[in-house]
């Protein structure tokens, strides 16, 4: 339940930063609004970290350096956002996020990768991701006449 709540607010912040960002970056800038936009989040981060962190920086050396690539991804992530929503619009660009966020993620889960159970991707899978793929065409279909 805890884990359900989460992915909605999740999904909730994901799409308003996305629109928040791509404004932004109109009036001050692209990867201007990126760095505004991580330092931001270093800010509260640090904040979060100090009041309920229980961590260890030590460990770091202890991990698989590919999992140190989280902070590019997410330079990565807050730029191809604001640029896929300021040459869509919002609705045709998250949904279109959602789609490819789940099919990498059903690739994961398929190939176990980064320690994730192995879940096959059964046809059940092929059909909802070919839903939501054609949700996304209905939804940008345009009524002519």
């Amino acid at each position: 339940m805890l884990g359900s709540i989460m992915s909605m607010i999740a999904g909730a912040a994901m799409s308003l930063q996305g629109v928040i960002n791509t404004r932004l970056s109109e009036k001050i800038g692209l990867y201007e609004s990126n760095v505004f936009v991580q330092a931001t989040a270093l800010a509260f981060g640090l904040l979060a970290m100090w009041f309920l962190g229980k961590g260890d920086f030590s460990q770091l050396n202890s991990v698989n350096k590919i999992y140190w690539s989280g902070g590019l991804l997410g330079t990565v992530i807050i730029i191809t956002v604001m640029l896929a929503i300021g040459n869509l619009s919002p609705t045709h660009a998250i949904a279109i996020i959602l789609i490819s966020q789940l099919l990498v993620a059903a690739i994961i889960d398929a190939f176990g990768w980064f320690g994730a159970e192995r879940v096959p991707f059964c046809w059940n899978k092929w059909v909802g991701l070919g839903l939501m793929i054609a949700g996304v065409i209905a939804f940008k279909w345009e009524k002519t006449g």
